[in-house]
């Protein structure tokens, strides 16, 4: 079976190129509401599943211990832009655990905010382990360490006992197996696992109603869903997919966007989860079908379908600023999804 065509993009009214990829959408109990391509193949979720991984954080009582708020928490499930609010906020979260920078094991990189980069070269100065797009998430892991009375060396490897811990979390909530045949390295260093985008979108859902999650685990997946939706510039920052998306239609979307065409959502109000996979790793592809797919979700409110819809056919605009273009759903992610 061949991914259909998602995307188009358009050079004048001429179509440029196309991204195909799949898409599924389901109830907490499995039941698909939508499905394109090869939803079953597996997939690496990377940064998409950091609301998940964050649960230990929430559930060992280590985000309560450290008097932890929605900013906080919001930072865990991020992958931030590396602007100056989230560099000081991972770099505060590890304070309060009594760590420095250098118990990070995620290694450093430019931010991606060019604004946040330009500042930090202009100031002569170079990137550490907080700028890293993922230090709220590993500065959650480490502040669940030191509360557990875990040895954090060695945090990020496979089979160390926080590691084991994310592992089965994740295994319970998306029903997926996650072991050696099918794990691999993040580009923060930890273990990624490729399961099938189905057993993603049923993770979703599980975090967005609660429905076969158990008490405990159905309150912290609440708790940092309704944290990233309250302060979605923590999970991405200014401009970025992530913090417009849930700014459509506060508290009533969530998104996380991962590496390689990835993203993951859910919809509390329909009870719904969606995964979404462009198959050549495209960012900008993934964005617009994800916005699509929220709108064909939300079409009964009209006034927020047609905000996420615009977001699903951004303009194409050269160095000048001159407009040469857009991209658009294909016809496929045309139809209106009952949900």
């Amino acid at each position: 079976m061949s991914d259909p065509v998602l995307v188009e993009v358009l050079r004048g009214d001429t179509v440029e190129s196309l991204h195909r990829g799949a898409v599924v959408v389901v109830d907490a109990d499995g039941k698909t509401v939508l499905a394109l391509g090869e939803i079953d193949r597996p997939v690496f979720p990377r940064s998409a599943v950091k609301t998940i991984q964050a649960l230990p954080f929430v559930e060992s009582g280590a985000a309560d211990a450290c008097g932890f708020g929605d900013r906080e928490l919001a930072l865990a499930c991020s992958s931030h832009s590396g602007e100056a609010a989230h560099v000081t906020l991972a770099e505060a979260m590890l304070a309060k655990a009594g760590l420095a920078e250098r118990a990070l094991e995620c290694g450093a990189h430019w931010p991606s905010s060019q604004d946040a980069m330009v500042e930090l070269a202009r100031a002569g100065k170079v990137p550490t382990q907080l700028h890293n797009n993922c230090s709220g998430k590993h500065s959650a892991f480490l502040c669940t360490c030191r509360h557990c009375g875990i040895d954090h060396a060695g945090y990020v490897e496979a089979g160390h006992p926080f590691q084991d811990m994310v592992r089965v979390t994740m295994e319970e909530v998306t029903g997926a197996v996650h072991g050696p045949q099918n794990r691999g390295i993040d580009g923060c260093s930890i273990p990624t696992y490729a399961v099938p985008l189905r057993s993603l979108a049923l993770g979703f859902a599980r975090m967005a109603t609660g429905n076969g999650l158990g008490r405990e685990r159905a309150v912290a997946a609440k708790r940092l869903m309704s944290a990233c939706m309250a302060e979605p510039f923590y999970v991405a920052g200014t401009n970025r997919a992530c913090t417009r998306l849930m700014e459509a239609a506060p508290g009533r979307i969530f998104v996380k966007t991962g590496a390689e065409g990835v993203f993951c959502g859910a919809l509390e109000e329909l009870g719904l989860g969606i995964a979404i996979k462009c198959d050549d790793g495209a960012s900008r592809a993934a964005e617009v079908v994800v916005s699509q797919v929220l709108a064909s979700l939300l079409h009964k409110d009209g006034d927020v379908s047609t905000r996420l819809a615009g977001l699903a056919r951004p303009e194409l605009r050269n160095w000048r600023g001159t407009h040469v273009g857009r991209l658009r759903p294909a016809s496929v992610l045309a139809t209106p999804i009952a949900a």
